[in-house]
This record gives C-alpha cells, sequence and structure tokens, in this order.
C-alpha cells in the first residue's frame, strides 16, 4: 500500500500504458520504433557482440520494450546480439525508413503506438493536482520536430522548447493531455485527470462567485457608511428637517438601519418604494451633504 501512495501520477499513467499490447504486428512495431527512437541502447561487448536497452528505469516499460523486440522482430533479448541481428533489428524499427514513414501516416492505430513507444520512454506528466503539463524529452531538433507533427496526426497541438542540449515537445492545456492519454490508451489515467478537472473547475467556480459575493457586500456596506455619515453630517449642519419629507423619511430608516440593503429599505418605508426609487433618494441625501460641506468652505 506504501508504494501505491508514493507512485506519481506520470509513472501509474506509464504502468497502465506498459499493460497496453496493441493486437496488430504493424501496431508493435509502431510502438517498438517510437520506444527506440527516443529511448534505444546500443552497446558493443565484443567483436560481432551487441546489446540493446532503453534509457528508462521504469521497470514495466523495460520488460514492455524487450518483449516488443522479442514478439515483433523474433530476437531473444535474453542474449546478446550479433552484427546480422542488429542490423535487422535497425532495419526494422528505423523510423527514417520511407516504408515506415508511411505505415505511420496511413495508419491511426500505428501513430497512437509510436507515441505511446516515445512517452513510455522519453516522456512525463505532472500531477494534475498542481497543474497540467505534459512532456517529451527529445535528444534534437529533428526528434521533436516528427514528435510534434505525429502528435498533430492525432489532433493535439503540441509546442517545442528547444535547448543547447536537446528539445522539449510539451503540452501545457488539460484537454490537449486529456485527449492524448486516449489516444495512447491510459483510459483510467484520463478518467483521473478528468476527475480532478471537474474538481478544480467546480473549486474554481465557486471562488469566483465567493469573491464577486464579497466585493459586492464590501461596496455595499461602503456605500451605506458614507450614506450614513452625510446624513450625520446634514443633521449637524442643517438638521434633517430642512430635507424634503421623502428624503427626511429615507434619512431616518437609513440610520435605523446601517446594514440593510436597498430592497430592505424600501420596504421600511410608507408606502414601500423600490431599489431604484430608494437609491434615487439616497443619491439625493449625498448631493445634499456635498452641497452644504462645499458651502462651509466659501
Amino acid at each position: 500500500m506504501e508504494k501505491s501512495q508514493e507512485e506519481s501520477f506520470s509513472s501509474r499513467v506509464k504502468r497502465e500504458l506498459a499493460a497496453v499490447w496493441p493486437s496488430q504486428k504493424h501496431c508493435r512495431q509502431a510502438e517498438l520504433m517510437g520506444m527506440y527512437e527516443y529511448g534505444g541502447q546500443i552497446g558493443r561487448i565484443g567483436e560481432d557482440c551487441y546489446t540493446l536497452g532503453f534509457r528508462t528505469e521504469n521497470a514495466p516499460v523495460i520488460k514492455k520494450g524487450f518483449t516488443l523486440i522479442k514478439k515483433t522482430i523474433n530476437i531473444e533479448t535474453e542474449k546478446n546480439l550479433t552484427e546480422e541481428e542488429l542490423f535487422q533489428f535497425l532495419h526494422l524499427i528505423d523510423h527514417t525508413e520511407q516504408e515506415a514513414v508511411n505505415d505511420l501516416s496511413k495508419r491511426i492505430c500505428c501513430r497512437r503506438a509510436f507515441v505511446r513507444g516515445a512517452f513510455l520512454v522519453c516522456g512525463s506528466i505532472s500531477d494534475p493536482r498542481k497543474g497540467y503539463h505534459m512532456e517529451f524529452t527529445c535528444d534534437c531538433r529533428e526528434q521533436a520536430e516528427f514528435l510534434v507533427r505525429e502528435l498533430a496526426g492525432l489532433d493535439v497541438e503540441a509546442r517545442i522548447l528547444f535547448r543547447k542540449t536537446g528539445s522539449i515537445v510539451y503540452l501545457k492545456e488539460g484537454g490537449a493531455i486529456v485527449e492524448l492519454l486516449g489516444n495512447m490508451g491510459a483510459h483510467t489515467s484520463l478518467l483521473d485527470l478528468e476527475n480532478l478537472r471537474a474538481y478544480r473547475e467546480i473549486r474554481n467556480t465557486v471562488n469566483r462567485r465567493v469573491n464577486c459575493e464579497t466585493a459586492n457586500l464590501l461596496k455595499t456596506v461602503t456605500a451605506a457608511d458614507r450614506q450614513v455619515q452625510d446624513i450625520e453630517y446634514i443633521a449637524s449642519v442643517k438638521g434633517l428637517d430642512s430635507l424634503p419629507e421623502g428624503l427626511y423619511e429615507m434619512a431616518l430608516v437609513r440610520l435605523e438601519h446601517p446594514d440593510s440593503s436597498l430592497k430592505e429599505l424600501g420596504e421600511y418605508l410608507t408606502p414601500p418604494v423600490g431599489k431604484s426609487g430608494v437609491n434615487h433618494r439616497l443619491r439625493r441625501i449625498s448631493d445634499y451633504a456635498e452641497k452644504l460641506k462645499e458651502e462651509s468652505l466659501c
């Protein structure tokens, strides 16, 4: 249980994708192409003796890579490769071979498999609770540009960050990441991400409403306080009986109910007055207070 709690979202996605097994040989070959192109390693340990590997420490991904080699190209991964076997392997999975590129272009299933293979060895995705970010670390510009074209073929828009040591293909929009997870076959992770997106959207909506209501309440309180001050100023300088009857009644009601809304104030008047009527009367009272202040300065 502890291991599951410590596992990152990115690792969970890769574990799920490592369990996706294409039914068609051409899709298995395309996935192996993606894995080798973006994370493959070749080692020479002697005359006519070579090893294959992948640049990853993720055990399920390594296991899938070697299983793909064995099942797709019929090369035993438990032993070292001869030069002939190595050339056979490179010929079959080299994405620069025109035949392989054509297969990716005409089969959407192969394109999905190729991108899945690339993500397994060079991809990562951030914890969606903290934000949306998915990226592929590429060795060179050509790798990044090729991957972006393959993603575009899946209707997923990605961008490239060019660096001296390589390039980063990245997605930062939640919808695009969800789309790509679905294309790669990570349906459980997709649902987890969608649930988190929905939760964040609801939380943001609630926060916006609370902030809006708080701002409106502050505005109402500030206006009411200013109105009370104006009425008290009129009372001290001229007396409230200097106001017309309708404004006089309005001033008394506001003093008696300093925290009430315009609608509530209108209901206290006889006869009751609507919000616009109350607002009009309070504005006239404030204008009168301003007039008295200007006269006191002369």
